[in-house]
């Protein structure tokens, strides 16, 4: 393809996948149709099925343009931050902030969290979006001269992935004023992940993780 055809085929993308989230968002992910997306993006429904063939192929791209979007947000804040407790509170207000506009997007597609689905955050398909979210929380632990145990470091950052996505499961049920039961719940719950990675560190007790990594390298396989 041809420079100019390539920046046409992106600019339509582009125009499709706008079109569906402000069908989603006032129909709802389930309700909507490829037909109705294709009328808001005022185009034939065949071609809209040319770029996409599907409502999930639509998310896919949603979720990749929201990573590529975040990356450089969510690398500044890692470079300004000198604690642990900043960069991960940075790394998880982002994704809130961010998702905030399609938070009954987001809420309606939690309900495929089997990994076999191909949308849920567990799925071989959204494999690299999920590599290239674990590696922010690395480069937290990493910059912030974490010493944990052997037996824990290599899982760590994906650990503390898993808490993010607790965090923002209760968030999008959560229907608090301005959610504010979340920012209590991070509060709270941050404050014990930390003392968590602290009493870690202290050497008498490295011992004593040997069984959790154990188990960690059972569930999550060899790293």
């Amino acid at each position: 393809m041809t420079p100019k055809n390539t920046a046409k085929s992106e600019e339509t993308q582009a125009r499709i996948l706008a079109a569906a989230l402000q069908v989603f968002r006032e129909r709802g992910f389930e309700a909507a149709t490829m037909r109705e997306i294709a009328a808001a993006a005022q185009m034939a429904v065949g071609a809209a099925y040319y770029y996409f063939d599907s409502k999930d192929a639509l998310v896919m791209t949603y979720y990749e343009r929201a990573q590529n979007e975040m990356a450089p947000l969510i690398d500044a804040q890692l470079a300004a931050s000198r604690s642990v407790e900043q960069r991960l509170r940075a790394i998880i207000q982002q994704k809130l902030d961010y998702f905030e506009p399609d938070r009954k997007l987001v809420g309606a597609l939690t309900a495929h969290i089997d990994p076999a689905h191909p949308l849920s955050p567990f799925s071989a398909a959204t494999a690299p979006v999920r590599d290239s979210d674990i590696a922010f929380f690395k480069r937290a632990v990493d910059d912030s001269g974490l010493k944990m145990p052997k037996s824990i470091q290599p899982h760590l950052p994906r650990l503390l992935w898993l808490y993010q996505m607790g965090i923002v499961l209760f968030w999008v049920y959560d229907r608090s004023l301005n959610q504010s039961r979340t920012q209590l719940l991070l509060d709270k719950t941050l404050a014990i992940v930390l003392l968590g990675l602290k009493v870690a560190q202290l050497p008498p007790l490295r011992p004593l993780f040997r069984p959790a990594g154990e188990l960690l390298d059972t569930l999550f396989g060899e790293v």
